[in-house]
């Protein structure tokens, strides 16, 4: 099976990806823009497969339902989708399907900052997991997430209709079964519901 398609991601290490700057990281991925490039706090590089088509249409309609609310609350800051990456405080680049950065905190960047992968992680993020992904990889992931100050994190397993809720302060993750229901945004989005009937 090619390395790209297996449950975990691909990872790129050697002496030199190691001492990559964040300037020449970003060249990196410039130069291979066909690929989802992340880098882990280890500065290994991680290639992933392509989303699957029907992980997109997942993903589209997740996107769809954060939009709406945003549309309604646009001044409390910026949505982003999975081709958004940002640096971590670990000094990771991640790439959640759906986050959200409170306008104070996006605004703060300088220009030339909001154009690479900025600086900042944000207090609201989701992950779409694929049948084809390692659950324990993307649990690993999202607790990366809340160590790094997101408040709050979903990560949405829909094949099996999952959704594992990680906030910030708390040791552990709640586990939501059943998509014939809707996801709060609590007090991080207030008044967003996720209406997880519609990632089926």
């Amino acid at each position: 099976m090619n390395a790209l398609f297996a449950d975990e991601p691909l990872v790129l290490d050697d002496p030199y990806i190691s001492r990559m700057s964040g300037a020449e990281f970003f060249d990196f991925c410039q130069q291979h823009r066909k690929w989802r490039i992340e880098r882990n706090a280890q500065q290994e590089i991680l290639i992933m497969a392509p989303t699957f088509s029907l992980t997109g249409k997942r993903n589209a309609r997740l996107i769809t339902q954060l939009g709406m609310w945003w549309n309604q609350h646009p001044e409390a800051g910026e949505i982003f989708d999975s081709n958004a990456g940002f640096t971590l405080p670990n000094g990771a680049v991640r790439s959640p399907d759906a986050s959200w950065v409170p306008a104070a905190q996006w605004n703060a960047l300088r220009p030339e900052q909001q154009e690479k992968f900025a600086a900042v992680c944000p207090p609201f993020v989701a992950e779409l997991r694929s049948k084809t992904d390692s659950l324990k990889v993307l649990l690993a992931k999202m607790e990366e997430y809340r160590e790094n100050g997101t408040a709050l994190g979903w990560l949405l397993s829909c094949d099996d209709e999952t959704a594992y809720v990680f906030r910030a302060g708390q040791a552990d993750y709640e586990t939501v079964t059943g998509f014939d229901q809707e996801l709060s945004g609590e007090d991080v989005l207030p008044g967003f519901r996720l209406d997880l009937r519609k990632l089926r």
